[in-house]
């Protein structure tokens, strides 16, 4: 039945490559986030080297995503009012920076835990408007036909890095040190950086001028983007859902129990499930880049039904073999469920909400992982099947909330929802001017001319 709501198709799942521009950011992307997954692997180690605490390695991921929790809605409200590319060059040069100080001190042997503390916040803190910035810097890139499928590329990139990137990590930190392993990180932020100013005479990502006041008022407030998100059904349930998507998307918090106590595999036996993991995820990406350009909502709220029954089944595995058939299941389902989620959010934003949104979704997914992660992690010290599946049982009572709330068919849908509450917004102004549009909203097709103010950000959806 999944399998007759979007056909898969190669072509259209890798149609945001034919266009240039994003063809050059994608390339970026993958050198980005191979950068990310080795500091990663070198930051855990250092923090352990230096510790020996596997608490205070939960609370240095903590530090990093508790800026976005609290900053999601600002950092989205900065996005809807400044120029997008010159706000991701700012935030891929304070990447740069930050994994240099890291460097720096790593090498020189003057690093401290509570300075890993303070560099994890702070990048946290610029991963917020990062965040934000890219996932509507793509629908401007690839317009509202392709964007479907540039958010799939973004996860297959994302569950790559899942199956090669700790390896990767691991031989660069033994063969050249930890501090090699933040240099990485720092050096592929430059092909970003590059290609943001390679292409800032090609597009153009400056918010519209009309309607200024109205942007001050209404659009540009925190509390403006969080009651549109509220009052408007489809959003407020996919947001629900990729908050709730964060415990099963933080493997590294019940997997491991998972592999260990109940299946009494080794570390590699559980690397193997974070590849079979990231595998699935892989095939998803693609089928969710092969479905239509504007997602339905009904096909959003199956899919995230779907997830939920495969991680409970994986969750209660009698035997290891089928455990790693469902993680596949799993990686498959979730990654298609929440590229189309991501997809929807976007798609059904009113364009002068568009940034808001997407704010809120980096505080839902993955901000609210400082919250959910120590509830999964206490139930999987306990009972780790318990623990691996409450983000099933979480996400199934979700869809069962937004299931008459996402029972349309797509297009009518979206349509309604990009028009419906700008007007509103106008109407309580007291504004008659006419809807604002953005880039991705005139579609691949009609991309507007050149201005100085226009760029690419960094992945989609990290």
């Amino acid at each position: 039945m999944i399998f007759m709501v979007s056909r898969p198709n190669l072509g259209s799942a890798l149609g945001s490559l034919r266009t240039p521009a994003f063809r050059s950011w994608f390339v970026s992307q993958v050198l980005s986030v191979s950068g990310s997954m080795t500091q990663v692997v070198a930051q855990s180690w250092l923090v352990l080297k230096l510790t020996g605490s596997g608490l205070e390695l939960g609370l240095l991921g903590s530090s990093a995503m508790l800026p976005l929790l609290l900053g999601g809605p600002a950092a989205g409200a900065l996005v809807d009012r400044v120029d997008r590319r010159r706000l991701l060059i700012a935030t891929q040069s304070l990447f740069i920076l930050l994994a240099g100080i890291l460097a720096a001190l790593t090498f020189t042997g003057a690093v401290r835990v509570w300075m890993l503390f303070v560099l994890a916040f702070a990048t946290g803190c610029v991963s917020a408007p990062d965040g934000a910035a890219r996932q509507v810097y793509v629908l401007d890139l690839v317009g509202r036909e392709r964007l479907a499928s540039a958010v799939s590329l973004n996860e297959v990139v994302i569950n790559l890095s899942r199956v090669a990137g700790p390896g990767v990590g691991g031989i660069l930190l033994g063969a050249a040190g930890i501090p090699a392993c933040f240099v990485a990180n720092a050096v592929s932020y430059v092909p970003t950086l590059v290609v943001l100013i390679h292409h800032h005479r090609r597009l153009a990502s400056r918010p519209s001028p009309a309607e200024p006041d109205a942007r001050r008022r209404a659009r540009g407030s925190i509390r403006a983007g969080l009651a549109y998100a509220w009052r408007t059904p489809a959003l407020r349930y996919c947001l629900l859902m990729a908050a709730v998507s964060g415990m099963l998307f933080n493997l590294g918090v019940a997997l491991p129990l998972l592999a260990t106590r109940t299946f009494h595999l080794d570390g590699a036996g559980y690397g193997l499930m974070m590849a079979t993991f990231g595998a699935g995820g892989v095939a998803g990406a693609l089928a969710a880049g092969a479905g239509r350009s504007m997602p339905a909502g009904r096909t959003v709220r199956l899919l995230a039904l779907l997830t939920a029954v495969a991680i409970l089944a994986t969750a209660t595995a009698p035997a290891v073999a089928m455990a790693f058939a469902g993680l596949a299941v799993t990686g498959c389902l979730s990654i298609w469920f929440i590229a189309r989620a991501n997809t929807l959010a976007q798609l059904r934003a009113a364009p002068g909400m568009r940034g808001r949104v997407m704010g809120i979704w980096v505080m839902a997914l993955p901000g609210s992982q400082p919250v959910t992660s120590p509830a999964v992690g206490y139930t999987a010290q306990v009972a780790p099947r318990a623990g691996f599946g409450l983000a099933g049982a979480a996400l199934l009572v979700a869809a069962c909330l937004g299931w008459r709330s996402l029972g349309d068919r797509g297009e009518a849908a979206g349509a309604a929802a990009r028009s419906t509450p700008a007007r509103r917004t106008r109407l309580r102004l007291g504004r008659t001017a006419p809807a604002r549009t953005s880039p991705g909203d005139l579609g691949s097709s009609s991309r507007p001319a050149t201005s100085a103010g226009h760029g690419k950000g960094k992945e989609a959806i990290r």
